[in-house]
């Protein structure tokens, strides 16, 4: 249970407290109605004596009354039954009106790894504890709740005071005993009469009254009358003086006898369950009549009634402070001087009544009691209906006589002899079969125990259990039980017995109450929590239980308290059925009190989460979250997060600029970058190393310091630590991956980025004209789809953009065909306008200590653009783009290019990672170069115009699949701008099929060269050309050129697979020292025209890839002249064609081959070898190193059995050798002959562990032949030799066999695990 204001002790002494009742005229009333109070409620904040009373047992010994309280309350004789109703409404509202404080002291509890955080106390169960039990009814079988005393009121101001005492006291006698009343109860017949003359201070005469009391002395004696004297202040002057009011905390209930005028007239009260009451013909109500203001609005719902505060009326304004002393002068006056002597009295009365009966033999008491009835009232017959309590005493049976005084005895503070006499009355109760009369003993003589000071018994739990249980099951009366379970649990929580509180808390829940089961149950779990090792599951199990029932109850407020303190312990824990109730729960009661944030916030919980419930209850979850949005939130000022779809924040791509125009006719478009391709690392660092080339050869040979790798897609893998740069009206694509977890369809409508955005100028103008977006209508996702959707945004001004979102409108589709058939209105009614933002985190930093030791993340800047000044857009086209060429073969192809952008390029220049694959015809230099510059008219390309150019495409040497990048360079005509400059991506796929296979050689002859040419056909014969015709043989070197053919001497045609040879004559070049360093070109024709090659693009494709053939010799020796006396250096250049049929027309294609000449002696190939896959490459493994292993059954012909001594000493001081006999038992194991092979020989190369010695030998025969019988089991003795202590393994002969007369070598036997020996140095 939660702490509680209050010790246990003063929560049960306050509990069970003397009754009072108070009669009062009319004139006494007024006088006290001057104070809006009444006049048992004027005395009610001062029924707490500060000091000690006293008095005397039947033993003559005194007593202590300490921290006494009585309770003073009018008298009430109306029927019993109408106060059923307004009994339970009062509890109900006690508890909805007691709500948690702001501020209120919470508990933060670590165990293991939960974190709870609930109150420490619970104030609406005590105060509905409080209530339960001043207005418990009043029954027969106990007098706790009976009225000890009456105090008879009148006024100094009635013309004959004391005949108005007169008039009360009769009317007092009259209600007690004319047996016209059944309520109130009354404890003794003698009742105390107290009188009490009340005098107004500011009206009366104060000697009148003076005079007055004296006479009530005489009459009544001085212990029997009291003068107080009240009103002593005016009205008028209350503000003048500062006076506390010690009303307010007792008068919050006073509107009860309005309600029960409510409830007896026929108002309708909705309650949350039915309550079974007590039986009328046992119990009344209470004496004390509290007060509550009913609500009777019909729209407020009966769980969220609000109680007005009755603090507002201004209570005891005519009171002084004096008036107050007064006030409790004369309560502790009463109770000392008249009270306690009473009670004195009566228990010294009921002693003695009581000894005088135990006078007589107790077993003959008995037996009259049997024989005579012992003074109970008879059982009706088996034809009327019996009480379910069994027995009915009358009020004078010695049996409620010895209750009497317990409960005297009790009320007094004497628990002892409270105990005592409760113990006896038990027994008798039991002996009768009085089980209501039984149970009232049990509880109290349990209570009576744990009071006990310095307890010296323990406290009989198990008579509070038989109480229970008698008053719920036997008795039928619900009230009586739960009162008993409550002292008893909360008795059991001030003994650390958390456990058994909690079992019986639990127990008491039942059906018939909403309101007591679920404070009952809050109670338990309170229990579990605060136990020595915390329950926290059973905590928060019972928590959601007791939400259920609250809510049940009408208490919505206590509801969702419960349920939010349960969600503390299922959240993150994988639980997400139990979590999705919570959820869903705290949500519909949030929503009920218009907690409209808090309700929209659960279920979007709901959503987030990974839910495994079915698609209906998805759907549900989602239909309540869109009806809260709409009914609720109306229209916010700043868009609602919503939970759905899914967006992988991670997987956000970004695009700069336009996507490509798509080809039209014959044109092929530059591939470029795009979102529809996958990004490639590896081609990714070629773009770089490619682009960073263009860059150096634009910038004079180097690259800027603050170079950086332009990045037109940006994702996961790309560097984002700066952000990107954009161009002003060029798009902004934002691609999104969206996932819908739920099994229901999504539709989302109207789909746009949200943005920021900051102008370089720092202007405020309108950020709606600065970037305009586009907004995507409908956007359809399947049950538990993963889709992307692209997004874009037109930036119309330079400045800093910033996307930090996505709005859209979510709605619950119901399926895909009515989707895109005509989806009716009432599909999109639940429809909410709302946003999620984008966070990107960066990659994880692992660089410093720091970083390793915690977890870092980087900037990640991709969806930060900056927007700058119009730039050039080119767009490349090519005409008549080949996809398969021959190898070499050379061909001409256009190629298109396009300035669609708002500033005129220049700059063009084209890179690629195959220098030798195209030429655009204007490489004059004789150099190797990776990059070219594309010759445009006038240098510039203007907006919107265009431009066509030849390029002329070679074949690759190698035979293939080509993938083949190009890279485009240019830069703006205008300067000033952030971007320098802007590339454009292509990739073109070449399949290279063969053609002709050069081979040449060198050999030195005189003073010159015999050059070996050997060329073959090797082109496919199913879709090659069927002939290749050599037209010249040209040279390129700068000392030796070809001057003189030997062979052929004729035109040399081949057909497919047809090989020639040719023979040149070279000679040696002399250049002066200006010269040595250009290339002499040599050509020889071999048809019938004479081909110049400085007037094809035969130097175009040479000369990029000519140093590339021509890798220095090293070793090589050298002359004086400073050359190497074997270098040639001499590149032969083979010129061919082949005429091909194509759409039935003969096409003639031309080539050149190359072949490098490095030394003389060596042969050069002008194919380079085909790379094959390196996963397709094949293990191949020597068969003398791994020979094929023997057949399973061939290798387990043989067991084997090394026996020996597992430790053996030796002293190595005396002999150097240890030798050890050893025993090896061979087995056949088939049933033909084997013949066996034992080599004892050591082996090379052998593994041992290296905790094992391995320098041992075996002396004797280091081989043996044998041949074992089947089944034959043979030992054949062996012995090792030592030369030092260690450890070994024996297990190294080697044991093949084979079958006897069986052809093939012998199997190697499978060997058994290592025969370790320990040898001991002694």
């Amino acid at each position: 249970m939660a702490q509680c204001v209050q010790s246990v002790e003063e929560f049960v002494q306050d509990s069970f407290v003397p009754m009072v009742a108070v009669l009062c005229s009319e004139e006494a009333e007024r006088v006290s109605m001057k104070n809006n109070l009444h006049f048992s409620e004027l005395l009610r904040p001062f029924c707490r004596l500060t000091s000690e009373g006293h008095i005397r047992d039947p033993n003559n010994q005194v007593h202590v009354v300490k921290n006494l309280r009585i309770c003073v309350s009018n008298i009430a004789t109306g029927p019993p039954s109408s106060a059923a109703m307004p009994r339970r409404r009062l509890l109900s509202e006690v508890v909805q009106s007691t709500q948690p404080q702001e501020g209120a002291a919470t508990n933060v509890m670590t165990t293991g790894d939960y974190e709870l955080s609930f109150s420490v106390t619970t104030p609406w169960f005590e105060a509905y504890r409080e209530n339960f039990l001043q207005s418990t009814p009043v029954s027969d079988h106990e007098f706790l709740n009976h009225y000890l005393a009456c105090l008879l009121v009148a006024s100094s101001s009635e013309a004959v005071p004391v005949e108005q005492f007169l008039k009360l006291s009769q009317e007092q006698h009259r209600i007690q005993h004319s047996g016209e009343f059944p309520l109130p109860k009354w404890f003794t017949p003698n009742t105390l009469k107290y009188y009490v003359l009340l005098h107004d201070v500011s009206a009366s005469d104060e000697l009148r009254a003076d005079a007055v009391y004296e006479d009530m002395k005489q009459r009544y004696g001085a212990q029997g009358c009291h003068l107080l004297k009240i009103n002593s202040c005016n009205a008028s002057n209350q503000g003048t003086e500062q006076i506390p009011d010690p009303w307010s905390q007792y008068l919050q209930r006073r509107s009860q006898d309005s309600l029960e005028d409510v409830v007896s007239s026929g108002g309708a009260v909705e309650l949350g369950a039915a309550e079974v009451e007590f039986p009328l013909e046992e119990v009344g109500v209470p004496g004390t009549v509290c007060s509550y203001t009913l609500n009777t609005d019909p729209k407020m719902a009966a769980g969220d009634l609000e109680i007005p505060a009755c603090g507002a009326e201004n209570h005891g304004a005519c009171l002084s402070l004096n008036d107050h002393d007064r006030i409790r002068h004369f309560i502790q006056d009463f109770t000392f001087r008249g009270l306690l002597p009473h009670i004195e009295k009566n228990i010294r009365q009921l002693n003695d009544q009581l000894v005088s009966r135990k006078g007589l033999s107790r077993s003959l008491f008995t037996a009259t009691k049997k024989w005579f009835g012992g003074g109970k009232i008879p059982e009706k017959s088996s034809a009327e209906p019996k009480s379910t309590c069994g027995v009915l005493y009358p009020p004078e049976a010695p049996e409620l006589q010895i209750r009497k005084m317990a409960d005297l005895c009790f009320l007094v503070q004497h628990y002892e002899l409270a105990y005592s006499c409760y113990h006896t009355a038990k027994k008798d109760f039991l002996s009768d079969q009085a089980m209501l009369y039984a149970a009232g003993a049990l509880e109290m003589a349990a209570v009576s125990a744990f009071l006990q000071a310095g307890a010296p018994r323990p406290y009989p739990a198990h008579y509070m259990d038989t109480a229970i249980q008698t008053y719920r099951d036997v008795c039928r009366n619900t009230v009586l039980a739960e009162r008993c379970a409550l002292l008893s649990a909360d008795i059991l929580k001030s003994q650390g017995k958390y456990s058994e509180a909690a079992t019986l808390l639990i127990k008491m829940t039942s059906e018939d109450c909403d309101l007591r089961s679920a404070l009952l149950l809050e109670q338990a779990a309170h229990c579990f929590i605060n136990m020595r090792t915390p329950m926290v599951r059973k905590f928060s199990f019972h928590m959601i239980l007791a939400g259920h029932r609250f809510s049940k109850a009408g208490q919505r407020r206590h509801a969702l308290r419960c349920y939010l303190q349960a969600l503390q312990v299922y959240r993150g824990r994988g639980w997400s059925l139990a979590e999705d109730h919570i959820n869903f729960t705290v949500g519909r009661q949030s929503f009920t009190l218009g907690q409209a944030e808090c309700a929209a916030a659960a279920f979007r919980l709901v959503l987030t989460n990974d839910s495994r419930q079915t698609a209906a209850q998805q759907g549900a979850f989602l239909r309540e979250f869109l009806y809260v949005h709409q009914s609720t939130l109306g229209i916010p000022e700043e868009l609602p997060l919503l939970p759905l779809p899914h967006i992988h924040s991670s997987a956000v791509r970004v695009y700069l600029g336009h996507e490509r125009r798509p080809a039209q006719g014959e044109k092929q478009a530059a591939t470029h970058v795009s979102l529809d391709q996958e990004l490639d690392h590896d081609q990714a660092a070629v773009w770089v190393r490619l682009e960073e080339r263009l860059v150096a050869a634009a910038n004079g040979g180097a690259a800027p310091a603050g170079f950086q790798p332009t990045q037109s897609c940006l994702d996961q893998h790309t560097d984002n630590q700066r952000p990107p740069q954009a161009v002003v009206n060029e798009p902004v694509v934002v691609e999104l991956t969206l996932r819908n977890p739920l099994k229901v369809p999504l539709l989302l409508s109207d789909l746009s980025l949200l943005w920021t955005f900051q102008e370089d100028d720092d202007a405020t103008t309108d950020e709606d004209e600065a970037v305009t977006p586009e907004v995507v209508q409908e956007f359809f996702l399947s049950p538990e789809e993963t889709k992307t959707i692209r997004l874009r945004l037109l930036p119309c001004r330079t400045g800093q953009m910033k996307v930090v979102g996505v709005a859209y409108e979510l709605a619950a589709a119901p399926c895909a065909e009515t989707l895109h058939s005509d989806p009716s209105p009432a599909l999109r009614t639940l429809a909410v306008r709302g946003r999620q933002d984008l966070h990107i985190q960066g990659p994880r930093l692992n660089l410093t200590k720091e970083d390793k030791m915690t977890v870092r993340h980087g900037v990640d800047c991709r969806l930060e653009p900056v927007i700058t000044a119009p730039m050039p857009l080119m767009e490349v086209f090519f005409l008549d783009f080949p996809t398969a060429l021959l190898c070499g073969e050379v061909r001409r192809t256009v190629v298109e290019f396009g300035n669609v952008g708002a500033v005129a390029l220049r700059g063009l220049r084209v890179a690629s990672t195959h220098a030798d694959f195209f030429t655009f015809g204007c490489r004059t230099t004789r150099t190797r170069t990776d990059e070219e510059v594309v010759p445009i008219d006038g240098g510039e390309l203007r907006p919107g115009e265009s431009t066509q150019l030849p390029l002329w495409l070679r074949g690759p040497d190698q035979e293939g699949v080509h993938e083949i990048h190009f890279l485009f360079y240019y830069q703006s005509a205008e300067g000033g701008s952030k971007v320098r400059h802007r590339v454009l991506h292509h990739t073109a796929f070449i399949c290279a099929s063969r053609s002709l296979s050069v081979r040449a050689s060198a050999r030195r002859s005189g003073g010159g060269a015999l050059v070996f040419v050997d060329v073959e056909n090797i082109a496919a014969s199913d879709g090659g050309p069927p002939d290749f015709q050599i037209l010249q043989v040209s040279s390129s070197s700068r000392r030796w050129r070809l001057h003189q053919r030997i062979n052929p001497t004729a035109d040399c045609k081949l057909s497919s697979r047809e090989r020639a040879k040719l023979c040149f004559r070279a000679a040696p070049c002399y250049h002066s020292q200006a010269e040595s360093e250009q290339h002499t070109v040599a050509d020889l024709n071999l048809g019938s025209e004479q081909t110049m090659s400085s007037s094809t693009r035969c130097p175009d494709f040479f000369f990029p890839v000519s140093k590339s053939l021509q890798p220095e010799a090293p070793g090589s020796k050298t002359l004086d002249s400073g050359t190497k006396c074997d270098e040639l250096d001499l590149t032969i250049i083979i010129m061919w064609k082949a005429p091909v049929l194509e759409d039935n027309k003969e096409q003639i294609l031309e080539g050149q081959l190359h072949v490098a000449l490095q030394t003389i002696g060596k042969d050069a190939t002008s194919l380079l070898p085909k790379e094959e896959a390196p996963e397709m490459m094949l293990l191949k493994f020597k068969s003398e190193l791994l020979p094929a292993p023997p057949p399973a059954e061939f290798s387990q012909l043989i067991k084997t059995n090394l026996e020996h001594p597992e430790n053996f000493t030796h002293s190595f001081h005396r002999s150097s050798l240890c030798v050890v006999p050893v025993a090896l038992t061979l087995s056949n194991c088939c049933s033909d002959a084997v013949d066996v092979d034992v080599d004892l020989r050591n082996r090379s190369g052998s593994s041992e562990s290296p905790d094992v010695h391995s320098c041992f030998s075996w002396v004797g025969k280091s081989r043996m032949a044998l041949q074992l019988q089947p089944r034959e089991v043979r030992s054949v003795g062996l012995r090792a030799c030592f030369l030092r202590a260690g450890v070994y393994n024996l297990n190294t002969p080697r044991i093949s066999a084979r079958t006897a007369g069986g052809s093939g070598s012998a199997g190697r036997q499978a060997a058994t695990g290592p025969a370790l020996i320990v040898i001991g140095c002694a």
